[in-house]
């Protein structure tokens, strides 16, 4: 399959341009035939260039395309006349490119799961796999209906995260932005002034000249090495292997953060887990597509080896047991659900649990972090304020004796 850039007219004779995967300049104007367009010019260009992860095919367009099949499904209308009203009926050119590219794929003899794998950054394996689960099974329906559901939670929880991380951030900057104001045009004003008062300068006053001081000299280095370091830990992460492992731990370690990250990943694999294994996906299998779900090493580890005694033979909720990733109250709910026979029940209710649980921990932590904010600012903002005028109020104190 090669790279396309391509000119194109649509049945109303507008121009359109866009890029295609095809095998050749003729397969490339029958797939734009499927589309409704006819193929004005054509440019092949290098893979690299492509990328479907990064075009914009967000969460949504997936839920959309789920709950479309779901019913479609369930109404008992064939798979390729869904995938083809689809086809015509997306509005994001990108999504619509991958939808006529599955309907060429199925055309030529794949199976659906088989076409959505060869677009493993917008369906990836977990998607997949359900997908091929519920093509053997004969319940694609009530796949495609429980991954709209996963995608969902996946939105809501993303949007809750999203949330939390940009209140303390924005706060954040602007606190920044308050004390580098005070450091470069308001404190070196009033310095003047105390050093003119010729007495000695308490140690808190003569740090604040100096941070007052570095900030005017090299006020680019404290704006630009925050950018530095995240570039240099997104590198190092991309790089090295036990880097990432180092990272990753610490992220589970972070006071506040650390807790509430940790329930996340563990509610995003219980809730995989348990549509998996409701599904008919083999727990070992499940467990090895969730290592990837995790996107922690130190979780994904945790995971890998629960699986690797599993296969040896130990228990279920006894190898989940040994890997320290879960509460005790996590545990004995597996427990009964193992020795009950319930297992999917009981993963059901695990993943009921996260979900709360993150839900909460997110809520207590956004009420929190406003107030420890505030105060932060007020001891930056007493800091400044003893420093400058303590000196000045020793002065008036001794002129008046």
């Amino acid at each position: 399959m090669s790279l396309f850039k391509y000119k194109a007219v649509d049945s109303e004779g507008k121009l359109l341009s866009g890029e295609m995967e095809a095998g050749n300049e003729n397969d490339l104007e029958q797939r734009l035939e499927h589309m409704g367009q006819a193929l004005v010019s054509c440019k092949e260009r290098t893979p690299h260039r492509f990328s479907l992860g990064g075009q914009k095919i967000g969460r949504r367009e997936l839920i959309s395309f789920c709950f479309y099949l779901e019913q479609l499904s369930r109404a008992g209308v064939p798979l390729m006349e869904g995938l083809r009203d689809l086809r015509d009926t997306v509005e994001n050119p990108r999504f619509k490119e991958i939808v006529a590219n599955l309907v060429d794929e199925i055309e030529g003899g794949k199976m659906l799961s088989e076409a959505l794998a060869l677009h493993p950054r917008i369906f990836d394996n977990l998607f997949v796999n359900l997908v091929k689960t519920g093509e053997y099974a004969g319940q694609l329906s009530e796949i495609f209906g429980k991954l709209a559901e996963s995608l969902k939670w996946q939105d809501e929880l993303a949007a809750q995260t999203k949330k939390l991380i940009m209140y303390p951030a924005f706060v954040g900057v602007v606190v920044l932005g308050v004390v580098m104001f005070m450091m470069i045009f308001l404190v070196p004003q009033l310095v003047g002034f105390i050093k003119n008062m010729g007495q000695e300068l308490p140690l808190h006053t003569k740090v604040l000249i100096a941070v007052s001081d570095f900030m005017i000299h090299f006020w680019y280095l404290v704006l630009a090495t925050p950018i530095a370091l995240t570039v240099l830990v997104k590198y190092l992460s991309m790089t090295s292997a036990a880097f990432r492992f180092r990272l990753d731990g610490f992220k589970l370690r972070v006071w506040i953060i650390g807790p509430i990250l940790r329930k996340i990943i563990l509610a995003r694999f219980a809730t995989f887990f348990a549509m998996m294994y409701t599904a008919g996906v083999s727990i070992l299998e499940s467990i090895r597509i969730c290592e990837g779900v995790a996107n922690n090493l130190v979780i994904a580890q945790g995971l890998e080896r629960a699986g690797r005694q599993i296969s040896e033979g130990q228990g279920f909720t006894a190898s989940f047991q040994s890997t320290g990733l879960f509460p005790p109250l996590v545990i004995r709910m597996l427990r009964v659900g193992e020795s009950t026979g319930a297992l999917d029940e009981a993963l059901k209710n695990v993943s009921y649990f996260y979900d709360r649980d993150v839900k909460e921990s997110i809520a207590r932590v956004q009420t929190l972090i406003e107030p420890v904010l505030t105060v932060v600012l007020g001891l930056i903002m007493g800091w400044i304020m003893l420093s400058v005028l303590g000196p000045i109020y020793d002065t008036i104190s001794k002129m008046k004796t």
